[in-house]
């Protein structure tokens, strides 16, 4: 479960369209990468599945059902969001943090229950952060303070969890943590992923499905080989892109590139200095 359709999408903001006439699907269990260049409609989209921002036409459907139709706390059970840098209250221990993934499942009083307490130890332990139940939120670097709000939202217990751009800020070692932990959701707790990145190689590397954009319109959409492709790169980010296999997973990589629109006064500039040199020579 977790399938989700858009339907001749638009949105945006005040009287601004962002995303206009979208078409697209997003498969359950599987992990979804959303790409483009700046502003170009990825966190919209992502906001506007999250009911964050509502659809000023079209349909989002999530399992055939028209998302604006679903109760708050229902689609709270079913879809987890995690922004971009997201901040808690200060002074929030971990185990505190995490506890408020729990709040769609809870009734009464807020009191949290035996099976509340279970599930925010499993999400902990599952997200490598068990440890730091105790410790501050402030005290944590920026991969375990990332963790803990991934663990917050697989505290949750939804099908599906949103991200968008988990690994902004973060070192290499760092966002390979996060992205790896994902796909470890993804592959043994049959999570739907569906998370915006900016870098092409990491998009590649760990998804199973990635949707390119460009102007709030969706320009190739499908697994890493149909849509990591040097037309595609050069329509999306105006760049000229060497792509070649990853030797390791065999997944198309963006080995080297330029700027379209800059390559022959890169040219025209190395000429230059040539010319500069000789007649300095």
């Amino acid at each position: 479960m977790g399938h989700m359709h858009i339907n001749n999408l638009d949105a945006g903001y005040s009287d601004v369209n962002i995303i206009e006439d979208m078409n697209v699907d997003i498969p359950s269990g599987q992990i979804t990468t959303i790409i483009g260049g700046n502003g170009c409609g990825k966190s919209t989209l992502l906001k506007t599945i999250a009911r964050i921002l509502p659809a000023k036409g079209g349909a989002i459907t999530l399992d055939g059902k028209n998302i604006s139709k679903y109760p708050t706390r229902e689609l709270a059970k079913r879809m987890a969001i995690l922004p971009q840098s997201p901040e808690g209250a200060p002074g929030l221990t971990v185990g505190e943090l995490v506890s408020y993934g729990r709040f769609p499942h809870q009734t009464g009083f807020g009191k949290l229950s035996k099976k509340d307490h279970e599930v925010i130890d499993w999400s902990l332990e599952m997200t490598g952060v068990l440890a730091y139940k105790y410790d501050g939120i402030d005290n944590l670097s920026g991969g375990q303070r990332q963790r803990v709000w991934i663990a917050m939202a697989l505290a949750q217990e939804t099908e599906t969890i949103l991200l968008d751009e988990p690994t902004t800020y973060l070192d290499m070692a760092h966002q390979l943590e996060v992205l790896e932990l994902l796909e470890r959701l993804n592959r043994e707790e049959g999570r739907t992923i569906v998370m915006v990145l900016h870098d092409i190689n990491q998009a590649a590397r760990f998804a199973d499905n990635i949707i390119a954009l460009k102007d709030g319109k969706v320009v190739k959409s499908g697994n890493a080989h149909f849509v990591i492709q040097a037309e595609t790169l050069r329509e999306v980010f105006n760049i000229e892109a060497d792509v070649v296999p990853e030797p390791r997973t065999g997944k198309p990589i963006c080995f080297t590139y330029n700027l379209s629109r800059g390559e022959n006064t890169i040219e025209k500039n190395n000429t230059d200095d040539s010319v500069g040199s000789a007649r300095r020579a």
